[in-house]
């Protein structure tokens, strides 16, 4: 190598070093040490000498900010440890109990807490290797996540190299959050307002649009940051680990990495109660939305011990702020029809914002509540987010009425259909009894085929809306019996796309089990566990229906009201109709019921990693559970099996490590197939 290009490419490395760490100054510190101008030149520098030695390109540059042209759509990225959502709660009462069952269940223990404002934006891991930036995603399902890595590049807060220190992994997953600040999007929204674009509800939604632009050059325009909360896996070359919340911010901040702002150390309930009042007195004033308080056991050790529920961990909690409030005008109440028949009020608003969220719509949700509030069309109204999140009309501004109000008084008929509508024993609400109200089916039907029900593929919302629409279908038995003459001449539809769905209806049929049937049901206090539970006790609908209320009781978790709700379900002659309407197309799914001698997967955890050719990862855990096993979302010693599809991650690392058996796909396939033809 000659002279002069060993002094390109120390300047090259220089340049890099010197942006990465004003980039720091800049936008984690908020205190920039050389002017914009100065800063412009170097970045532009940097620029001219990478393109003009395309061999100095690096993914760690400054220039990699920019953003790329369209790619296709994101591809899956799964996570290493689950990315749990946070228990709410919305007073300090809860915190104390919060903290009671804690040192109930570790009554050795006496935790301190970390507690930091909770940042209302889009939840991403981002993933280092040796201080390098290669790959982030967004939390997705918690278990699974869209793979965004060019976009996350792009936001100028995120240093795509970490500070060389002591404390650096090998490799890091950090677990963030993406925000915009309050000024920046609402220049945003003007911005596109001038353009007449569609303008963002709120910023949270605006930063998880922004994330998800498959044009991450679009990302790379708008005012992105991101702040670190905590890590997934870490691996250090010392072996050592982090031990507590405080630690971890600490080496966050050390390794340039922006952290939330404002998180501290709290002893016990007093402090956080200080701590919240604090942040709840600062909120108007925060750069960025702040919905509440995050409070977490600092100690990780003590975080193992307390574990997880199946949708959060048990040792930290969010104390949400009061809702926000704000005055409009209710200019109309209408009456939507639901999956069930209920008919819910729902108060239609003069728009406002209300913390960032435009709010038009507020459901009243029963007539009760409408007269309790004294409510009447045309008044003005306070109106709040519960939450933060779900708009609530709080009361009438009465002493502002004048002679424009007026009643509104609940339809004997429900205005979908104009049958009679009813109010069943012990109910507030009042509802449309008519199976066939197309209201009522449309929903109906969405549920019956979509995730939780049936999970018929390519048969989603917008074909179903033409199906009832066209009177093809009246129930969901009529679903099985669509024929490509029905399909055909339907707008948009095709040939090969009317074969598709056919297929996949026909496949449903076959493959349906019986948890899923009745959750597919939409049965009132039934979802999918209690579909579980009860398919564990009965072999078939008709065992299921002729189960008397007392007996329904007796199985784990199903109470009086939700008892009763399955006794009516089963009573109802239009609902009888349908099971027999299923039996004659075949849509009649046995569960051999738990016998332990049957169930060769009885006690077993298992885990699967990688893309599935076959299999979707809801049918795979439905076979697992159905052989009496459980699907857990990481590997442990306790895991019993691992599945390795396509790409798997490190999981499979992980559970060659430990000497857990690894199935591929094709085993497992084979495995149930054998247990299938035996049995």
């Amino acid at each position: 190598m000659n002279q002069g290009q060993e002094h390109i490419e120390h300047r090259a490395e220089q340049l890099r070093r010197e942006i990465n760490l004003h980039n720091y100054y800049y936008y984690v510190l908020d205190d920039p040490v050389i002017s914009d101008a100065e800063y412009d030149r170097m970045l532009a520098e940097l620029k001219d000498l990478e393109e003009k030695h395309p061999g100095l390109k690096h993914p760690g540059s400054p220039t990699m900010k920019v953003g790329a042209p369209p790619a296709g759509q994101f591809e899956h990225r799964e996570h290493s440890l689950p990315m749990y959502s946070l228990d709410n709660s919305f007073s300090l009462d809860e915190v104390r109990d919060f903290v009671q069952r804690i040192k109930k269940q570790i009554p050795d223990a006496d935790p301190y807490f970390w507690a930091e404002p909770k940042l209302d934006g889009l939840a991403v891991e981002v993933i280092y290797e040796n201080g390098l930036f290669v790959a982030a995603s967004t939390r997705g399902d918690g278990y699974v996540g869209e793979d965004v890595t060019d976009n996350i590049r792009t936001i100028r807060n995120l240093p795509l190299t970490l500070f060389d220190v002591d404390s650096m992994p090998e490799y890091l997953e950090v677990r963030g959050e993406v925000v915009i600040p309050r000024q920046e999007f609402a220049r945003l929204n003007a911005d596109k307002a001038r353009k007449g674009e569609k303008v963002f509800a709120n910023s949270r939604n605006a930063a998880a649009g922004s994330v998800r632009q498959l044009d991450s050059r679009i990302t790379a325009s708008r005012p992105l940051y991101f702040f670190s909360y905590g890590t997934g896996i870490s691996r250090f070359k010392s072996g050592s680990n982090w031990q507590s919340q405080q630690e971890i911010a600490r080496d966050m901040e050390a390794l340039g990495l922006p952290t939330v702002p404002g998180g501290r150390i709290c002893r016990d309930t007093d402090e956080v109660e200080q701590c919240y009042r604090e942040q709840l007195d600062r909120r108007e004033q925060s750069r960025f939305e702040i919905d509440g308080l995050v409070i977490k056991v600092n100690d990780i050790a003590l975080q193992q011990r307390l574990g997880f529920t199946s949708r959060a961990p048990r040792w930290a909690m969010a104390l949400k702020f009061p809702a926000m409030q704000g005055r409009t005008r209710l200019n109309d109440i209408q009456l939507q029809v639901g999956r069930t028949g209920v008919l819910t009020p729902v108060a239609i608003l003069e728009p406002l914002n209300l913390g960032g969220v435009l709010v038009s719509r507020a459901s009243l949700h029963n007539e009760n509540e409408i007269r309790a509030k004294d409510l009447k069309i045309g008044d003005m109204v306070l109106v709040q987010r519960a939450g933060d999140v779900i708009p609530e009309v709080v009361r009438p501004l009465v002493k502002e009425r004048d002679s424009t109000q007026i009643d509104f008084i609940f339809p004997d008929e429900c205005p979908a259909c104009d049958s009679p509508v009813t109010r069943l024993k012990d109910e507030v609400a009042l509802r449309c009894l008519n199976i066939s109200c197309p209201a009522r089916l449309e929903q109906q039907l969405i549920y019956f085929a979509g995730k939780q029900g049936l999970d018929i593929e390519g048969l989603g919302r917008q074909w179903i809306r033409v199906l009832v629409s066209k009177e093809l279908i009246k129930s969901p038995a009529d679903l099985f019996r669509l024929r490509l003459d029905d399909l055909v001449p339907l707008d948009g539809m095709g040939l090969k796309l009317a074969h598709n769905i056919l297929d996949s209806i026909r496949e449903a049929a076959e493959k349906a089990v019986l948890p899923r049937l009745i959750a597919a049901l939409g049965i009132r206090h039934v979802g999918v566990e209690t579909a579980k539970r009860l398919a564990e006790h009965y072999k078939d609908l008709d065992e299921l229906a002729a189960a008397r209320q007392e007996d329904l009781q007796g199985i784990e978790d199903i109470g009086p009201e939700v008892a009763l709700s399955i006794a009516e379900f089963f009573n109802n002659n239009q609902n009888k109709k349908l099971l027999e309407e299923f039996k004659e197309i075949g849509l009649w799914p046995v569960q051999a019921l738990n016998v332990d001698n049957k169930m060769p997967l009885k006690g077993k955890k298992m885990v699967f990693t990688g893309g599935m050719k076959t299999l979707s990862r809801d049918r795979a855990r439905e076979e697992v559970e159905k052989l009496g096993g459980k699907v857990v979302g990481s590997v442990s010693r306790n895991t019993d099996m691992v599945v390795a599809g396509e790409n798997p991650g490190s999981k499979l690392n992980k559970a060659r490590e430990l000497g857990i058996e690894i199935l591929s796909e094709d085993d497992f396939l084979n495995f149930l197939h054998s247990w299938s033809s035996r049995n």
